[in-house]
């Protein structure tokens, strides 16, 4: 029989720089989760901070990174619950420069408040350019964990549809993405025919990226303080799966700051696969694609 689990899509309203504050609130919703009988609890990206990499105090509070990672790790073990503290921004030291350096990173923490494994970013916007540093080429790894195999994405990296199949054709039954995704992240153009281009870009593509790769998305993104009017945050967390698509009543169509506890039934993504194959066709040595593109080619 294929296994269930009980996802909390935490859609937390992260306050700028407000770093304690907004790691109590994300704690509360944790315990709450635990106490629900959550499996895992997911966190959107930049939850600690918010995205304001050009206030004076950003660079120090990544500083910070260590001291919370350690605490979502002690939370982790204290509530029997796994976490995915959405993304940290981590200030490193360039080993030439010796500069300050800041990466986007995920974390898989088990129920023992073990690390499982992690991600940097790769796919950045195009406004955090500037200010974070990539993970380049190095390759998306699967993360086993006592919820099956997971795959962590951030946010624009759901553009990417090769970062999912790399993923998927590694054994990745779930993939989980940390977001600060925004209404106003669309262009001036975009706006003036579709106000609302931005969620009809999420609802559509994580339901997309479901069927396509025969998985379930967990889908966390940033939500509005509750009761704020003409939000600019998108919010619309959700967990997707293959002939549901969107789950999360309490989420999927919110923009505030709530939380989902969704029943995630692992049939849907076993029998996606038995109807469409996707992963079948993947490990054939005769598949047509290899997603590779000369340097030279403009695409």
């Amino acid at each position: 029989m294929a296994p269930k689990y009980k996802i909390a899509v935490i859609q937390l309203h992260p306050k700028p720089m407000r770093i304690e504050a907004n790691y109590a609130k994300a704690a509360q919703f944790i315990k709450a989760a635990a106490e629900r009988g959550a499996h895992l609890a997911v966190l959107p990206e930049y939850h600690l901070t918010n995205w304001l990499p050009d206030d004076p105090e950003f660079s120090d509070l990544c500083g910070q990174w260590e001291i919370y990672l350690i605490k979502y790790r002690a939370l982790a073990k204290e509530r029997n619950i796994c976490i995915v503290p959405g993304t940290i921004v981590e200030r490193h030291e360039d080993a030439e420069t010796k500069e300050p350096i800041l990466s986007n990173v995920a974390y898989f923490i088990d129920n023992n408040g073990e690390i499982l494994g992690q991600y940097q970013k790769k796919n950045l916007w195009h406004p955090e350019r500037p200010h974070l540093t990539s993970s380049h080429h190095d390759p998306h790894e699967v993360i086993h964990t006592p919820i099956g195999p997971v795959g962590l994405l951030i946010c624009w990296d759901l553009a990417f549809p090769e970062a999912f199949r790399e993923l998927i054709a590694g054994g990745a039954k779930i993939i989980i993405i940390p977001t600060f995704w925004t209404l106003s992240d669309c262009s001036e153009y975009g706006l003036s025919v579709n106000p609302r281009a931005e969620a009809l870009f999420i609802e559509s593509t994580v339901t997309a990226r479901t069927f396509e790769n025969t998985c379930a998305v967990v889908f966390v993104n940033a939500g509005g303080a509750i009761g704020s009017s003409n939000s600019n945050y998108a919010g619309l967390s959700r967990v997707a799966v293959p002939f549901l698509g969107a789950l999360g009543d309490e989420t999927k169509n919110s923009s505030e700051e709530v939380m989902s506890i969704v029943d995630l039934d692992m049939r849907h993504v076993e029998e996606a696969e038995a109807n469409y194959k996707v992963r079948e066709d993947l490990a054939r040595e005769d598949w047509y694609y290899t997603y590779r593109h000369a340097k030279q080619e403009k695409l």
